[in-house]
C-alpha cells in the first residue's frame, strides 16, 4: 500500500479521514518542547538535498524539451504512478520538476533551487523557514501539487482572506494546467458553494473558516466519527450524515505563516454559537456597566493589565452588594453579581476603543492585534461583548449559547499530515514540536539579504517618541526614500497621520477602519517619497516592490513605533524591506510608556522616565536596552503560559463531553 494511501479518503480510512487525539501529560509536553528545541538546532533534511536537486534537474532536462501535449501526457502517468506508488524519491522529484516547468510555461515563474528544498521539506511534515520575500506562496504550489496527484485532498491555509483570494487566482492557473481543480473558501459563501470549493483537489481557505467549516461538521456527525460506523450508516440509511458534511476530512494542510496561525491564534478557542434570548439580560448588563462606573480603583477594585484581570477588593463586593441589593434575579446570587462586576469592570478598563475593537455602523467590531484587521464575525464570551456594547451606547446584541468549540491546536492537531511555511519559527520551534510534532528546518535565502538595522532609538516619553518618529518621516522624505512605518493599533496609526498632516507631509493610512484600499496602498508603498502608516495587517504576505528609484535611494525603510508582543512580529514586520536581495533599512523608535512596558513594570519605572524626560528625552540604549528585552520576553512567555493554559482546558472538557456524549 503506498504512503499517500493513508493520506486520502477511501476504503482504508473512510469519507472523512482524521488523526485521532492524542493526550499528553505536563511533563510530556516538557520533554516534547525540548526535543523540538533540539531537533531544531541539530536535525535538518541537509541529508539528499543535493541527490533530491539533481533529479529534479535530470527530470526537468527531458520536459524542456518537449511539447506542452506531451508533457501534458506525461502528467497523466505520473498521476498514475503517484496513485498506485506514493511520493517515492523519485517520483517526487519528476511531481516537482513537472511543476517547476509548467510553472515556467504558464506563470512566467520557476522555481528556484531554494524553492524545491523548500516545498520537499513541507512534503515530510516539517515546518520550512524561509526569509520574507522568498516566494513561499510559489513554493506552497510544490508539495500541493505532488499530493494532490497522488489523489490527496489539499487545504492551503493562510491568515486572511485577502491573501486566500490573491493566492488561488495567481496559483490557480498553474494547478488547472496540471489537470488539478482549485478553489478557495470566502467567509461570505453559503454550505453549498463551501462543499464545491472543498471538493477541489487543493483549496485555500483561511484558519479561521477552515476550523468554524470543520466544527459545522463535528455537529452535523456528533459524537460518531469512526470509519466503519460511518459506511455502514451509509449502507443502512437513506440520507447519511456523510452526505451532508462539508469537508472530505483533514488529509493534508500547508500553513502559510504558520506562526500566526498555529501560534499567535492559539490562544482562542474558535466557537460557533447561536443567538440566545435577550429579553431580560440588556438591563442587566446595563444595570453591571452603571454599577461598575461607581466603583473606584485601587479602593474597590485592582486592574492588573499584563494578565488583563480585574480582582475585587472586599471593600468593592461590600460596595457591590450595596448598590444592587434591590435588584434581584441574577443579582441575588453573590458568584453571579461577582461575575456580571468583574466583566463589566473589564469592558472600562481592559478593553479599549481603536485599539482592541472599533465602533462601526452602531456596531463593536474587534480588531484582531496580531493582523490588525476587523474579526466581523467575532464575539467575546460571557456577556463581555454586551457590556462593551453599553460602554459605547450602542445596541445591545443577544448573548449567545455555545454549540461547539474548538481550539487551534486540537483542530491542527487531527490532520493526517500537517506541515507550514513562514519566515519566524526560530523562537517558537520547540512549541511546534510539543503541541503539533512539527519540526523546523530552516532553508537558505535564494539572494544574499542586504536588509541593514538603523540604531534604534528609546525615548523617556510618548509624546516624546512621536515628534522623533515624525522627524525622522521628514528626514527620509526629504531623501524621497519609500517610507513605511508600523503601529501597533488603529489609535496610534491616527495619532501618527494627524501630526503629518500638521506638517503637510502626504502620506497613506492602512488601518481596520481604512481598509477597502489595501491592495492598492501595499502595491504604491515601495514608490519613491511615499509615506504609509500601517497596523500590523500590512506586515504578512504582501509584497512591496521598489518602484522605479527607490532602489538607488536605498530601498524601502522600516519604521516601527512600538514593540510587539513577540519579536517575531517585529521581524515580519522588519521582513517588508530588503526583499530577494533589494536594498532596505529598519530601525525602532520606542518609549517607556509603550504599553508592552507599562505591562510588564507597571509603575516601578517612574524614575527612570522622570530622570530622562528632559529636553529630548533620549534614553541611551545600553540603558533602555535591557528594559525592553525583559519586557518582550515576558510578554512572550505570558502568552504560552496562556496557550498551555487552553491546552489543558481542552483536555479537561474533552473529558467532561465524553462523559455526557457530545462531540466537541
Amino acid at each position: 500500500m503506498s504512503d499517500t494511501a493513508l493520506l486520502r479518503p477511501g476504503v482504508v480510512l473512510g469519507t472523512y479521514p482524521q488523526r485521532e487525539d492524542e493526550r499528553l501529560s505536563t511533563l510530556d509536553r516538557w520533554m516534547a518542547r525540548g526535543t523540538g528545541w533540539v531537533r531544531k538546532r541539530l536535525i535538518g533534511v541537509r541529508a539528499g538535498q543535493g541527490t533530491f536537486l539533481r533529479r529534479v534537474r535530470a527530470a526537468e532536462r527531458r520536459l524542456q524539451v518537449i511539447s506542452y501535449t506531451e508533457l501534458r501526457s506525461q502528467l497523466w502517468a505520473l498521476r498514475e504512478d503517484l496513485r498506485l506508488k506514493g511520493l517515492t524519491p523519485d517520483l517526487t522529484a519528476r511531481a516537482f520538476a513537472i511543476t517547476r516547468e509548467m510553472s515556467s510555461r504558464v506563470l512566467g515563474m520557476r522555481h528556484y533551487d531554494v524553492q524545491l528544498i523548500g516545498g520537499r521539506i513541507m512534503l515530510k511534515g516539517r515546518v520550512t523557514e524561509m526569509e520574507t520575500g522568498e516566494g513561499k506562496t510559489l513554493t506552497a504550489t510544490l508539495p500541493a501539487a505532488a499530493m494532490a496527484l497522488a489523489g490527496v485532498p489539499v487545504h492551503i491555509v493562510t491568515v486572511n482572506d485577502f491573501l486566500a483570494a490573491r493566492d488561488a487566482a495567481w496559483m490557480g492557473p498553474l494547478f488547472r494546467a496540471l489537470g488539478l481543480t482549485v478553489d478557495v473558501i470566502l467567509e461570505d459563501m453559503s454550505l453549498d458553494q463551501r462543499r464545491k470549493a472543498y471538493a477541489a483537489d487543493i483549496t485555500y481557505c483561511t484558519n479561521k473558516q477552515l476550523a468554524f467549516d470543520y466544527l459545522k461538521d463535528r455537529i452535523i456527525l456528533g459524537a460518531e466519527t469512526r470509519p466503519l460506523h460511518l459506511r455502514i450508516e451509509r449502507l443502512t440509511t437513506r440520507k447519511p450524515r456523510t452526505d451532508r458534511v462539508i469537508m472530505r476530512g483533514l488529509c493534508f494542510a500547508i500553513v502559510d505563516e504558520a506562526d500566526s496561525c498555529l501560534i499567535d491564534e492559539a490562544r482562542t478557542p474558535l466557537v460557533i454559537s447561536r443567538a440566545g434570548d435577550l429579553s431580560d439580560m440588556a438591563e442587566t448588563y446595563k444595570n453591571a456597566v452603571r454599577l461598575a462606573r461607581q466603583l473606584t480603583t485601587p479602593r474597590d477594585f485592582v486592574v492588573n493589565q499584563r494578565d488583563r484581570r480585574v480582582t475585587l477588593t472586599d471593600l468593592g463586593r461590600a460596595v457591590m452588594r450595596r448598590i444592587s441589593a434591590t435588584w434581584g434575579g441574577v443579582w441575588a446570587a453573590e458568584v453571579h453579581r461577582e461575575e456580571l462586576t468583574r466583566q463589566a469592570l473589564s469592558a472600562i478598563w481592559l478593553y479599549e476603543r481603536d485599539k482592541h475593537y472599533i465602533v462601526s455602523g452602531g456596531q463593536i467590531q474587534i480588531v484582531d492585534e496580531y493582523t490588525g484587521r476587523i474579526m466581523g464575525d467575532r464575539s467575546w464570551e460571557r456577556g463581555l461583548h454586551q457590556m462593551i456594547e453599553v460602554k459605547e451606547n450602542v445596541e445591545v446584541t443577544g448573548r449567545h449559547e455555545t454549540l461547539a468549540r474548538i481550539s487551534y491546536q486540537r483542530f491542527f492537531g487531527r490532520y493526517l499530515l500537517l506541515s507550514g511555511m513562514t519566515g519566524t519559527a526560530r523562537e517558537i520551534a520547540g512549541e511546534l514540536w510539543s503541541v503539533y510534532g512539527l519540526a523546523v528546518s530552516r532553508v537558505q535565502p535564494n539572494e544574499r539579504s542586504r536588509r541593514k538595522s538603523r540604531s534604534w532609538r528609546y525615548y523617556a516619553r510618548d509624546a516624546q517618541k512621536w515628534q522623533a518618529v515624525a522627524d525622522r518621516i521628514e528626514e527620509l522624505h526629504g531623501e524621497s526614500r519609500p517610507i513605511l512605518v508600523g503601529t501597533r493599533s488603529v489609535a496610534a496609526s491616527e495619532t501618527l497621520s494627524d501630526l503629518l498632516t500638521e506638517r503637510n507631509l502626504p502620506h497613506r493610512v492602512l488601518n481596520a477602519r481604512q481598509n477597502k484600499d489595501e491592495a492598492d496602498i501595499v502595491a504604491q508603498a515601495g514608490t519613491s517619497g511615499q509615506i504609509t502608516v500601517a497596523t500590523h495587517m500590512a506586515g504578512r504576505g504582501t509584497d512591496i516592490k521598489l518602484g522605479p528609484g527607490a532602489w538607488g535611494l536605498g530601498g524601502l525603510h522600516v519604521l516601527g513605533t512600538e514593540l510587539h508582543d513577540s519579536a517575531r512580529i517585529d521581524r515580519q514586520l522588519f521582513g517588508r524591506c530588503g526583499r530577494q536581495g533589494e536594498p532596505g533599512t529598519y530601525q525602532m523608535i520606542i518609549s517607556l510608556e509603550d504599553e508592552i512596558i507599562t505591562d510588564a513594570f507597571g509603575g516601578r519605572l517612574k524614575w527612570v522616565i522622570r530622570y530622562f524626560s528632559g529636553r529630548t528625552g533620549r534614553i541611551p540604549g545600553l540603558v533602555a536596552w535591557p528594559i525592553f528585552w525583559i519586557a518582550q520576553a515576558a510578554a512572550e512567555r505570558r502568552n504560552s503560559n496562556i496557550r498551555r493554559s487552553l491546552l489543558r482546558y481542552d483536555d479537561n472538557l474533552e473529558d467532561l463531553l465524553a462523559f455526557t456524549g457530545r462531540s466537541e
